[in-house]
């Protein structure tokens, strides 16, 4: 396929997969709505997607290499893990319960600051209790069959 083909299928994917998973995709459909995708509107689609993206680099690295790379005194990351309890949602071994420590140990000793969003549990407050840390509540929607939006504690861990 080109850039371009690997383009569409990859905005197909997204826009009609259920919450945007990457894998273990569910697709689910309503009769009382049209679809998530429009064919027609794919080339205006990649076009805005182009210019929103113009400059931006894409890396792939493990999140030590990463921060290693980019760290300065200048630098905000923003870091969204996997929940504490759901290290495998992303693929199995990309970020174990381990990582977690790896991660406050790294970001303990940055020049720059961080931001880290992630589940409230006993066990992320002590990894990183060095830190400031803020309860916040969310609702979680995407997978919630009971269609209640309850609420959930959440933490903002930074710098």
């Amino acid at each position: 396929m080109t850039d371009l083909e690997r383009a569409a299928r990859f905005l197909y994917l997204q826009r009609t997969a259920f919450g945007g998973k990457v894998s273990g995709r569910n697709f689910g459909v309503a009769i009382d709505r049209p679809g998530r995708f429009n064919l027609t509107t794919l080339e205006p689609m990649l076009e805005d997607l182009h210019s929103r993206l113009s400059g931006v680099i894409v890396e792939c690295l493990d999140f030590g290499a990463f921060i290693t790379r980019y760290d300065s005194p200048g630098t905000l990351f923003y870091l969204d893990p996997p929940y504490w309890g759901s290290e495998s949602d992303y693929g199995k071994a990309l970020f174990t319960r381990p990582d977690f420590q790896r991660l406050a140990d790294q970001l303990a000793g940055i020049k720059g600051r961080f931001l880290l969003s992630i589940n409230d549990v006993p066990e992320i407050r002590e990894i990183f209790a060095w830190a400031q840390i803020e309860e916040v509540k969310t609702s979680y929607t995407i997978g919630n069959k009971s269609g209640s939006r309850g609420e959930r504690a959440e933490l903002l861990v930074g710098t």
